[in-house]
């Protein structure tokens, strides 16, 4: 049996996040007290007590999710021994920093530098993604290249669950062709813009630079990567697969795939939510989820 420990996105926070941890781990306050201080905010007030509002502005949602999914792991001490993480989008950071590849400040830094680039490319094009259910992959991926415009395959979630991404009337036909064609939903989502599309290509190159500057270390275990599912210990290759998961697509149901293949019996999220968990449950259900 192998330990398979697995990282949330954006969209699993709410209001109240961390705050028990901070309250009753010494460590805990320590390492959100020092993100206080390297974001120059109090990113704990508005995880705490700030509003949904508050917490869905993408540079704070994206740090707040991984310093509570990041934290959650330090806190568990000799209990984390992880032999495989991955983590969903922003959640492949989490992952990397919980491995060993980053180290909490250089992740952290990361992460509030991706997070504002995203924003800045969300605001010059406005944008949006779609949840398509009940199609097979390979008809969304073909019906995205039917319709005109820009609009692609994001998030490979798990069978019957794809989210496109792309210029918003590009979205809308999308999700019309695809309730033609059978789908159970297709439902526009409430998101800042179009996440792992062409479309973040300006924030992919303001990544590049900041990934260039920071360390990576050879991970403890494998991480298995957004863009191609598969596991990693390379810090060169981590860099570069990092860089281009901006505009690429999350290989979700193929990475916990993957890790089944490679042994892994047993899942265990950390991070606010149990999102992945589903996902996890409705990519393999004899994997001992919690």
């Amino acid at each position: 049996m192998k330990k398979a420990y697995v990282f949330p996105g954006q969209g699993a926070q709410f209001v109240g996040m961390g705050k028990d941890l901070y309250d009753n781990n010494p460590l805990a306050k320590e390492l959100f007290e020092k993100a206080n201080e390297i974001l120059g905010f109090r990113i704990t007030d508005l995880m705490f007590a700030g509003t949904d509002e508050d917490l869905r502005q993408t540079k704070v949602t994206q740090p707040a999710i991984f310093l509570h999914s990041v934290i959650l792991a330090k806190t568990l001490g000799a209990e984390f021994a992880p032999e495989m993480t991955a983590g969903h989008s922003l959640g492949e950071f989490s992952a990397l920093v919980a491995a060993g590849a980053l180290s909490f400040e250089d992740g952290l830094k990361l992460v509030s530098a991706r997070a504002q680039a995203m924003q800045k490319a969300c605001e010059k094009q406005p944008s949006t993604m779609a949840a398509v259910l009940g199609l097979e992959d390979a008809k969304v991926e073909e019906l995205c290249a039917s319709v005109e415009g820009i609009v692609v395959p994001a998030n490979y979630n798990c069978p019957g669950q794809l989210v496109i991404s792309g210029e918003i009337e590009a979205i809308q036909k999308a999700c019309e062709v695809a309730k033609a064609a059978g789908a159970k939903r297709a439902l526009v989502l409430s998101v800042g813009g179009a996440f792992h599309s062409p479309l973040m290509e300006p924030a992919r190159v303001e990544l590049e630079e900041a990934i260039a500057r920071t360390q990576f270390s050879t991970p403890v275990c494998p991480v298995y990567q957004n863009v191609n599912a598969q596991p990693q210990t390379d810090p060169e290759v981590i860099k570069q697969n990092l860089i281009a998961q901006l505009t690429s697509p999350v290989r979700w149901t193929q990475t916990v795939q993957n890790m089944i293949a490679d042994g892994a019996t047993w899942f265990r999220e950390l991070g606010p939510g149990t999102v992945l968990q589903g996902l996890v449950k409705k990519i393999n259900k004899e994997v001992e989820t919690c």
